[in-house]
């Protein structure tokens, strides 16, 4: 045999150069070239013989290396002079395999397989598509009636009014549940499809905001399997999605109806069940991203353990949410109660457990993509109300009542305002808003409860609130008209103490900026604790000229203060006319306008430029820094 290089040369020599690549060839018969092996292998089948013509790009020779066939085409048109491989041969790589001699055999040459039709559905795709298919409404009518009976939609409909059209990829839509053993296959596949668990990526809310700002997360237990429970197999798919969650920093829905625990499964049971991850995979969110929970109709047990760690909880006027369902508490001999009396929304929106209350399932998901949005970044089609009636929304009169949230629906753009858990602690309003299409949160006192003093409802609920708008680096509007913390023997019995020390821990280690607009009453220690403990915390404290200061009520002050003086009074007239205007006098130092002159705060405002103020401050920011973690460690739950 010659050399590569003597292979060239004798080739040149016959006007046939152009014939010889860059690979290594060698000189057969009659001027012929040989065709290199490209790997070590064993030769499986030899799909010509000496004299054929062949066209480049057809099939000379299969080898097999690895366990995987590979096939040798033809590098031009001739006919072939000579084969040197018959089937089961061992050759190492660049073995000559056939040696062809370059020649005008007619026809185009071969490339790929022309018959190939690109909408041909082979069989292993076939049944694909078929397996697919069992997890389709469409097939499963049976399932889709019962929704409909209940006026609920299916999981997958929840989803795709969820994410932006085309954009939700699933993840283990093929997964059945874990009952080989006591079913078969095919029962399985027609009523366990997914596990009962849909899981996968989308966007969100892609029309306001880039992908990367649009990218979430959503899980829904499917309710028409198994009641929504928690099986083996499903448990794995949240594992593998809330990894992918925290590792990519993807916000969550979570659509959480369904009875809890799965006491069927069979396939891999084990006899200690509480070392299933899930909970612990799931809770390692909290923090880091949005964690939004939907539920409706019954939601207990574990699926409740998930729903309760979501940072804001939307339910349907239709849910029973509870740590256990009748079933366990019928187990426990603590007697019989139908789903709907364990835990209604008559108690748990009240209470604080529900954040959000809606009609069906079609608001729930639209609330859900508002809440998102606070998440997701600024936008810039943005509407502001007229700012003059904010001069007018606080009476003169000190002691008439006023609407604060209508100080808030005018302060924020147009339709931005979203409030959370309006029902419980409602001595303080807790919500989201936009100022000129940037996201906040807000707090306000509430002055028609408790004249808006804060109780141990409130201030949990105004704490928990602020550490989620930190922990996303949302800045807070703090709108105050606060008498002080609630007093009284039986406020006390709540654990006042505690709760409102939670609202001064939080408050004095928020990280993102607050902006301190005061509206009338600012007493005492009620008013610290809505701005950080003290009017110097946040980025500016301004007051309404319907503002008065104070360190308690000024009648109560003047009492306390100056009672050995009005008890040395004997006449009572001489002595109510002192005191009255001891009072008058205190009431006109308290006024904004004579308070400001001490400091203390950074101006008195006109009320109509609040909104303002606001936008001076968020301009006068740094930019926030991207985040590669948690800020803090988890978000309280309650």
């Amino acid at each position: 045999l010659f050399s590569y290089d003597q292979a060239v040369k004798a080739a040149e020599s016959e006007n046939k150069a152009e014939s010889v690549t860059a690979s290594p060839e060698l000189l057969g018969p009659d001027g012929s070239i040989g065709l290199p092996a490209p790997i070590q292998g064993t030769i499986v089948s030899v799909l010509v013989a000496e004299g054929d013509e062949v066209r480049r790009g057809q099939q000379l020779v299969v080898m097999e290396a690895m366990k995987m066939e590979h096939v040798i085409t033809s590098d031009r048109n001739g006919i072939v002079r000579r084969v040197t491989i018959s089937e089961g041969d061992v050759i190492r790589q660049d073995y000559p395999l056939v040696y062809i001699e370059e020649a005008d055999v007619g026809g185009d040459a071969i490339e790929g397989d022309e018959t190939i039709d690109p909408d041909f559905i082979r069989p292993d795709l076939e049944e694909l598509n078929h397996r697919r298919s069992y997890t389709f409404d469409e097939n499963r009518p049976d399932a889709v009636a019962r929704r409909r009976r209940t006026g609920q939609r299916t999981a997958r409909e929840n989803i795709a009014d969820l994410c932006d059209p085309g954009t939700f990829t699933e993840f283990g839509p093929l997964v059945l549940a874990g009952q080989r053993l006591r079913r078969e296959v095919e029962w399985l596949r027609v009523n366990t499809p997914a596990d009962g668990l849909v899981c996968g990526v989308g966007t969100v809310n892609g029309d306001l905001f880039g992908a990367q700002e649009a990218r979430c997360l959503a899980v829904s237990y499917d309710y028409t399997v198994f009641a929504g429970t928690q099986g083996g197999r499903n448990h794995h798919k949240q594992d593998r999605v809330y990894e992918l969650a925290h590792r990519f920093r993807l916000p969550v829905v979570l659509f959480a109806e369904g009875g809890g625990g799965r006491p069927g499964d069979t396939d891999g049971a084990r006899a200690v069940g509480m070392d299933t991850t899930t909970f612990t995979t799931w809770s390692q969110l909290s923090g880091l991203v949005p964690m939004v929970g939907i539920t409706s109709g019954r939601c207990f047990a574990g699926n409740t353990a998930l729903l309760a760690c979501c940072d804001v909880i939307i339910a349907t006027a239709n849910s029973t949410i509870a740590m256990g369902g009748p079933a366990m508490i019928e187990g426990g001999g603590l007697g019989i109660y139908t789903p709907e009396e364990v835990g209604p929304m008559s108690f748990q929106v009240p209470n604080g457990v529900v954040d959000i209350l809606v009609e069906d399932e079609a608001e729930a998901v639209a609330v859900a993509k508002k809440y998102l949005s606070y998440f997701q970044g600024s936008i810039g089609d943005w509407e502001a109300h007229d700012q003059r009636p904010m001069r007018h929304i606080v009476p003169e009169n000190r002691v008439r009542m006023y609407d604060v949230r209508e100080v808030i629906e005018r302060l924020a753009d147009k339709d931005s305002v979203l409030e959370i858990r309006k029902e419980f602690g409602i001595g303080i309003i807790t919500a989201f808003v936009r100022i000129e299409g940037q996201p906040l949160g807000l707090i306000a006192n509430n002055p028609h409860h408790l004249a808006g003093a804060i109780d141990s409802d409130a201030a949990d609920k105004c704490a928990r609130f602020l550490q989620l708008c930190d922990a996303f680096d949302l800045p807070i509007i703090s709108l105050m008209d606060c008498p002080g913390l609630m007093v009284g023997p039986e406020v006390e019995k709540t654990a006042l103490v505690r709760h409102c020390g939670r609202l001064f821990n939080t408050g004095a280690n928020l990280s993102v900026p607050m902006f301190g607009v005061i509206l009338r009453k600012a007493y005492g220690l009620g008013v610290q604790a809505m701005c950080g403990g003290s009017s110097s915390v946040p980025f500016f404290t301004v007051a309404w000229p319907t503002a008065e200061f104070a360190g308690m009520n000024i009648e109560g002050a003047v009492k306390l203060g100056y009672r050995k003086e009005l008890a040395d009074i004997e006449d009572p007239e001489e002595r109510l006319n002192k005191y009255e205007s001891m009072v008058a006098q205190s009431y006109e130092r308290a006024r904004a306008v004579n308070a400001v002159s001490y400091y203390g705060i950074d101006d008195v405002i006109d009320p109509a430029d609040s909104r303002r103020w606001i936008v001076s401050g968020l301009r006068s920011l740094p930019p926030t820094p991207p985040r590669t973690g948690k800020k803090r460690p988890y978000i309280d739950t309650w």
